[in-house]
């Protein structure tokens, strides 16, 4: 599996791995980098079957896998202690993370992430397939910024995203290998004793305008959650950290620096 280990190199660094949603591709998180590299020890990675960590994936992949997946790769690279970050899917490895009892998990955050996929979310998902099937990678990859990013963000940002669309239909995963990732995201289901045992220090983060995942999925899992709190947004879509990396960064910091130096938390 592709990894990438930015920022601090020092033994004392914390060190803060980065997972990514359905797309599964470390540059997802490049507009966290400059913010949090001169103070942490930032690791991102491909996941199994994405970018630059090509695998068939068998037909009953799961979330569980790619948790075991993570926690071989961190230990393949001496990695310890660490607090995990993870978006949507990347969210749900962090929760299986920390149901599984992970060694040297320190906190999670949960962008726009679920305990249950919602009925909205799951239609969201049969169109995207639906696109897929009928008219092909490149309908799919166009249609993708339209679930992430808030309208105004895309027409002030189309020129880029035309030359992003060009790439990810140029190096688009297999088929198969996306439809074994959406059924797994969908078949994540822990149940309330499971998410009650997870003890870590947890920061949901939502967005109010977010087309795929409604925001009130992170509030109920807020609920569930023993240690946990939301910052809910009204502005930044689904991948808010691209949209509005200022606002998410700034609250990355203040949320690592209370769980590192035991601070309080201040919203």
């Amino acid at each position: 599996m592709h990894i990438e280990i930015h920022g601090r190199r020092d033994a004392d660094a914390p060190t803060l791995v980065f997972s990514s949603g359905l797309g599964g591709a470390a540059h997802f998180w490049l507009p966290q980098l400059d913010a949090l590299t001169r103070d942490y020890r930032v690791v991102l990675y491909d996941q199994l079957g994405t970018g630059k960590s090509p695998a068939a994936l068998p037909a009953d992949y799961s979330i569980d896998a790619m948790a075991c997946e993570l926690r071989t790769l961190l230990a393949s690279h001496g990695i310890g202690d660490y607090h995990l970050i993870g978006h949507a899917l990347g969210g749900l490895v962090g929760l299986a993370l920390a149901m599984q009892q992970a060694p040297g998990l320190r906190s999670l955050t949960l962008m726009n992430a679920w305990s249950r996929v919602s009925p909205h979310t799951a239609r969201c998902f049969s169109v995207r397939k639906q696109l897929l099937a009928g008219s092909g990678p490149a309908a799919y990859v166009e249609a993708q910024a339209l679930f992430l990013y808030p309208p105004d963000w895309i027409a002030a940002n189309i020129e880029q995203l035309q030359i992003d669309d060009r790439k990810h239909v140029a190096g688009f995963p297999p088929t198969d290998n996306l439809l074994r990732r959406i059924a797994a995201l969908q078949a994540f289901a822990p149940d309330l004793q499971a998410l009650a045992g997870i003890r870590q220090p947890t920061l949901l983060i939502a967005n109010r305008d977010d087309m795929l995942v409604p925001w009130q999925c992170s509030r109920e899992l807020a609920e569930q959650l023993p240690n946990a709190r939301l910052e809910c947004f009204d502005y930044g879509g689904h991948a808010s950290s691209v949209s509005c990396p200022d606002t998410i960064n700034t609250t990355l910091r203040r949320f690592l620096a209370s769980v590192i130096h035991d601070t309080e938390y201040a919203a």
